[in-house]
């Protein structure tokens, strides 16, 4: 039961809370209420008209386009990675763990390069792709390739502190009852695994809308084809199309509201889940 005698703030607290307040006035609030109003300098006929311009478009189709392929993946990838991770013991799990982090510490320039180095026309497999027909770099695979690789320990780390709190408990009580593969995973791990499972979705798709380093090395910046919403933000802005530039960025606050609200959605359900494992588990 919550304490209604609460201690009133002292003044340290105040100082902590205005401190907090204003340092996100400066660097959320106000970065954002400029944006929208540069963004409406010439009305809503004006933020419409740059929403809909065919460049704008092409690009938010292709951003969709990507995440609609490499979040799949990465979702297969995360619970194929979390299972052997908390479910098995095998030689090197450290070092698989440490090469899942990888990619949130290099950065994204970084990772571009290194995929034109392996896919690039003078890359390892890059003479090869190409003499078969297949172009990766300054193409749509590219970008899809370098999402995954970023989008690579997001799930996972999700998943991980989830299965190994729920244990495997129910997944040996399902086996000693008959289950087998594919009807254990759909019947008990998946059903545990679920919320945690969206809400680590819900990040790689934010991360996933918004990349641009890696995506402006390796697209080659071909309209119509290779540029997503980030660099055609940016191709607007150094072309000095400033307001199409700004109205492009609102579409980010939209998909950043509905990610917000997803994210509190299932992450109340995941704590939600995790308190009636532990109360299931005491009593």
């Amino acid at each position: 039961m919550r304490d209604q005698h609460r201690t009133p703030p002292s003044a340290a607290a105040w100082v902590l809370i205005a401190l907090a307040a204003g340092f996100i006035t400066i660097m959320i609030i106000l970065p954002v209420a400029s944006i929208l109003m540069m963004a409406l300098r010439q009305g809503w006929g004006g933020l419409l008209q740059a929403l809909t311009r065919r460049e704008t478009v092409q690009a938010v189709l292709l951003s969709l386009w990507v995440m609609a392929i490499s979040l799949p993946i990465t979702a297969v990838f995360g619970i194929a990675a979390a299972w052997a991770i908390t479910r098995f013991r095998f030689p090197g799990k450290k070092l698989l763990l440490a090469l899942i982090d990888l990619p949130i510490s290099l950065s994204p320039i970084v990772v571009g390069l290194m995929f034109i180095l392996l896919y690039g026309r003078y890359g390892i497999f890059g003479g090869f792709l190409q003499g078969i027909g297949v172009r990766v770099i300054f193409a749509p695979p590219g970008l899809v390739l370098t999402t995954l690789f970023i989008l690579l320990p997001l799930v996972v780390r999700e998943l991980i502190p989830t299965m190994q709190e729920q244990g495997s408990s129910e997944e040996e009580a399902a086996l000693t009852l008959g289950a087998r593969g594919w009807r254990m995973f759909w019947h008990v791990t998946l059903p545990n695994i679920r919320w945690a499972l969206l809400y680590g979705l819900i990040l790689a798709s934010a991360r996933a809308a918004g990349e641009f380093g890696a995506a402006s090395v390796v697209s080659g910046l071909i309209r119509g084809s290779t540029v997503t919403l980030p660099l055609q933000i940016d191709i607007y802005y150094n072309e000095y199309m400033s307001t199409m530039a700004f109205a492009s960025s609102t579409i980010f606050f939209g998909f950043a509201g509905i990610t917000l609200a997803a994210k509190q959605i299932v992450g109340r359900r995941l704590r939600r889940e995790l308190e009636h494992k532990e109360a299931a588990d005491a009593a």
